[in-house]
């Protein structure tokens, strides 16, 4: 967890780096995805949570009319971008996703006079646990909040995702920026990424002596990589097949007859009954039934490796051993290709964490990681 003392390390690292104190420290954390994968860009349903852990940045404004920025994880000195000028495919590396949010403030209305910015993060990168999310609403919570600008909360999870779209080039839905800016803590957040409207639902598994676990594969997940954006042109096609708007608007299977590419149904079959477990989630939480919702992980991981084809074999192997060795549920997260598996366990998860590393270990792939993943607060101001 990022508690009040790394802060203060970070804060301690600002100075250090700048040569004088941050005026505050922010931050942002990663978030987890029950359930409602890939139907964020289908205008549909997701359900995510935050993480207790996620990136911080100590800050301070600047009339110099760049940005100033250092990352503690990277450690190859301060990157410098302009306030200014920016445009898409200017910057490169982890640098892109701040400058991303500095061009779509700027492209807002948003004036920004300048600012230093230190970086420090417990995040596991690559896990699928929405770090590019973290980085992008920590800068830019920030920012906005040095400049003295007031800037609603769901807008700003729409600057830091059109920052990711447009600038890094990467298509996500609304889902990440929306859960880092928007979560509650002993919630997870229904949201509806068509209307924007959203919920935050009681997710509280410990009353109910379970835990969430998420399990690091450690096969590293790079959505420019991967097939991701391939998956979101096939959605498109599907839904320019069957003649509406997007996959949300078809209700059931039963709609999806009009399709003869035995891909496009696939894709479009996961779409329509992803969102619908969504909603059945929702309504087992309403009433207080977290260990119901087992069922449902299993189904949206058996749709993502058959419909979607996403999955990867460390998922597979984590899902199917997890789940005999005591889960009640379990599916892979994130874009798909690599990253983390999210499991419903009892509190005591000892038994499922011996069982994967004795999986793993079978077949000489490096131990995974586990993460308890109590569902916590939105990015916020640390002091």
């Amino acid at each position: 967890m990022t508690t009040l003392a790394s802060a203060d390390q970070v804060a301690q690292w600002f100075q250090a780096e700048f040569g004088h104190p941050a005026a505050g420290v922010w931050r942002a954390p990663g978030r987890a995805n029950l359930i409602g994968e890939h139907t964020d860009y289908n205008d549909g349903f997701v359900f995510p949570f935050a993480l207790d852990r996620g990136t911080v940045a100590a800050a301070t404004a600047a009339g110099t009319g760049v940005i100033e920025l250092s990352s503690r994880q990277v450690g190859t000195g301060t990157v410098t971008i302009p306030v200014a000028g920016l445009a898409p495919g200017s910057v490169d590396g982890w640098a892109a996703y701040p400058a991303g949010v500095v061009w779509a403030l700027g492209r807002a209305g948003y004036q920004l006079p300048g600012a230093r910015i230190a970086i420090d993060s417990d995040l596991p990168q690559g896990a699928g646990l929405s770090s590019s999310a973290a980085l992008e609403c920590a800068v830019a919570l920030a920012l906005t909040q040095l400049a003295g600008l007031s800037v609603p909360r769901p807008e700003l999870a729409r600057l830091a995702r059109r920052a990711e779209n447009e600038f890094v080039g990467v298509p996500t839905g609304i889902m990440d920026q929306s859960a880092v800016l928007l979560c509650q803590a002993g919630h997870a957040l229904l949201l509806d990424c068509r209307s924007g409207e959203s919920d935050n639902v009681p997710l509280s598994p410990a009353a109910a002596g379970l835990a969430l676990l998420i399990i690091d594969t450690r096969a590293e997940h790079r959505l420019t990589e991967s097939g991701y954006a391939a998956r979101h042109i096939e959605c498109e096609e599907a839904a320019r097949a069957l003649g509406v708007r997007s996959l949300r608007d078809v209700p059931d299977t039963a709609g999806l007859a009009g399709l003869t590419d035995p891909v496009l149904l696939r894709r479009a079959r996961h779409v329509v009954t992803e969102n619908q477990r969504v909603l059945a989630m929702a309504t087992l939480l309403r009433r207080g039934a977290v260990a119901e919702g087992g069922r449902l992980l299993n189904e949206s991981h058996a749709s993502l490796r058959d419909d979607f084809e996403i999955s990867w074999p460390e998922a597979d192997v984590t899902v199917d051993v997890a789940v005999a060795a005591g889960a009640l549920g379990a599916r892979m997260m994130g874009g798909g290709f690599g990253g983390s598996v999210l499991a419903l366990v009892p509190a005591d998860s000892a038994g499922v964490r011996d069982a994967v590393c004795a999986a793993f270990a079978g077949r000489g792939w490096p131990p995974p990681g586990f993460l308890h993943a109590p569902p916590s607060a939105s990015a916020q101001r640390v002091w």
